[in-house]
């Protein structure tokens, strides 16, 4: 792609809709180097380069920093981008085995943004970048002064879990969920140091999926205790190009399949789409999925369905990308596709191969079928609801 951009220069040669370098330069012509801030810090960061010792601070912005918030309000994904670009990540060194890292976990605990005022050693810089996991940042800077002025507000259930140093961080993110923390306010405390017996600072990146894999965990443990679903179940829905098609199959057992793909001229793709498959058999996976944070996001989701219904499946995601999806935003995106998808009423069938036949017809493709492992098992082993 960078190759092509050099020949392309904003021409379009690479099929995709819109130009990710062209849309960087529009991002950054209204953004301004500044040397100080003052203004409200919805969140923190750390990265993970350098590991153990790494660089994090607060996020600042005066817009909302909750991806929730985005879907409800209709942003684009060119609203979504000109927000980010706005974002400044204000950076000083940390060594990840000492959590108590102050101000920056005030921000992180607090339930509304806090004011802050930042002097930065030198004015900002402009850096946005992509990548499939973290939600882009425009700006960073290394920090010499930073005063919180505003002081925190913190929910009970967020205060008695970060309080609590017995408490094993698992345990911690489950308390929170089912009390209505979302999963993006458990991300910040894990990643702020807050959470667990044995405290330590979490890259950003490391704590999304971290927290996507605890809740999940959790909530398998108490979906194999359920009763089976009564038929399979189809759901399809999409979110900034981002088509989320979930079969769900009735079983006694928790598996999970995912296959993922790109199409052809889509962000990560070029004149040949891009398939990927990962899955899971019982309560645990023993390695990092291939998919990386997709995976575990959009496995929560279906897993809070089947909590929320009291009932027990086997599940097959299928996750299929347009040229549409110009800019990676994150894994929130897959988790919210996955919950637009499961808002609406699915397709109850009474056969594998009607499922198959709904799905393929919502996806409008069935280049998925040959490709499944779980849908290979199942047409070979007829299962007890099939006699």
């Amino acid at each position: 792609m960078p190759s092509q951009c050099a020949v392309c220069k904003g021409k379009g040669l690479c099929g995709l809709p819109s130009c990710p370098i062209t849309r960087r330069f529009h991002a950054l012509k209204d953004t301004r180097p500044v040397s100080e801030y003052m203004g409200a810090s919805p969140s923190v960061f750390v990265g993970s380069y350098g590991y153990p010792r790494v660089v994090g601070g607060p996020l600042m912005i005066n817009d909302t920093d909750n991806p929730l918030d985005w879907v409800r309000q209709g942003f684009s994904i060119d609203d979504i981008v000109s927000v980010r670009s706005r974002t400044i990540r204000g950076g000083s060194d940390l060594d990840v085995k000492i959590p108590d890292i102050g101000k920056v976990q005030e921000i992180a605990l607090s339930a509304k943004p806090l004011d802050v005022e930042v002097a930065f050693e030198k004015p900002v810089s402009f850096d946005i970048n992509f990548d499939g996991t973290v939600t882009p940042v425009g700006m960073s800077g290394a920090m010499k002064k930073l005063d919180v002025i505003d002081n925190a507000s913190v929910s009970r259930i967020v205060d008695r879990c970060t309080s609590d140093t017995d408490l094993k961080a698992t345990e911690a993110a489950r308390i929170m969920f089912e009390n209505g923390t979302d999963v993006y306010k458990i991300t910040n405390l894990l990643t702020a140091g807050l959470l667990g017996v044995t405290r330590r600072v979490v890259p950003t990146r490391w704590a999304i999926t971290a927290t996507d894999d605890m809740i999940s965990t959790s909530i398998k443990r108490e979906v194999v205790k359920m009763p089976a679903l009564p038929e399979y179940q189809v759901f399809c829905g999409t979110l900034y190009g981002n088509t989320i098609c979930f079969i769900l199959i009735p079983s006694n057992d928790w598996r999970f399949e995912m296959l993922e793909r790109w199409q052809k001229h889509s962000l990560w793709s070029g004149d040949e789409e891009t398939i990927v498959v990962d899955g899971e058999k019982g309560l645990t996976k023993s390695k990092y999925s291939p998919i990386a944070g997709a995976y575990y996001s959009a496995r929560l989701a279906v897993l809070e369905y089947l909590k929320s219904i009291g009932r027990c499946g086997r599940v097959l995601c299928i996750r299929d990308i347009s040229g549409e999806y110009w800019a990676p935003l994150g894994t929130w995106v897959i988790r919210e596709a996955a919950h637009e998808s499961l808002f609406h009423s699915p397709d109850r069938v009474g056969t594998l191969g009607e499922a198959v036949t709904s799905a393929s017809q919502k996806l409008g493709t069935g280049f998925w079928i040959p490709k499944t492992d779980l849908l290979k098992d199942l047409r070979q082993q007829k299962t007890l609801f099939e006699f």
